[in-house]
């Protein structure tokens, strides 16, 4: 028999063990993703410094494939562990990001070093408020990108933003991911 202190203690325990392996759940699946953007973001980038003239079609790409890549990643996942990760929300939830990121960009009419800046900017933010919940990782990952991306956009002249922005963000969000596999 155990008393109520040795019952609310092994119950503590429990709650600690399931908030770890959950973390260790979300941080698995964000790595994948955070691997998946950072090539993409570094692809996009490195192909309109290339063809500056043909760069809006490759963030279009860029950006469809980053809609449809979490749905592989949460597909291989659910086949691993069993515990489905991505739902129709996610996509609501995407579409609603994007639709407010459209919105900013028309009617803020940036110019297309200011949107090379904006988009990393805003993605980083909904990445620091998960931050808040899901575990440092995320705000660490989210303030140093923003932070370069910054000192990026004051310093870094012409079209050789898009070289720095290809390894802050591309580079970031792929150091990050390696990172959180880690933790």
């Amino acid at each position: 028999m155990i008393d109520s202190k040795q019952a609310s203690e092994a119950l503590n325990d429990i709650e600690d063990t399931v908030r770890r392996v959950r973390q260790s759940q979300i941080y698995e699946v964000s790595s994948l993703a955070l691997l998946m953007w950072g090539v993409l973001a570094f692809v996009g980038n490195i192909s309109g410094w290339f063809w500056p003239r043909y760069g809006l079609y490759f963030w279009f790409a860029v950006y469809g494939v980053s809609a449809i890549g979490p749905i592989a990643l949460g597909a291989y996942h659910r086949s691993k562990s069993r515990i489905r990760v991505f739902d129709g929300r996610y996509f609501l939830t995407f579409a609603l990001i994007a639709a407010f990121g459209i919105f900013c960009c028309y009617f803020g009419h940036f110019t297309p070093r200011q949107q090379t800046v904006f988009w990393p900017i805003y993605i980083m933010l909904f990445y620091m408020m998960a931050g808040v919940w899901f575990g440092y990782a995320f705000l660490v990952i989210g303030a140093t990108i923003i932070a370069l991306t910054l000192i990026g956009y004051a310093y870094i002249p012409g079209l050789s933003l898009l070289l720095w922005m290809a390894v802050v963000n591309g580079g970031g969000l792929t150091l990050g991911g390696l990172w959180m596999r880690r933790s």
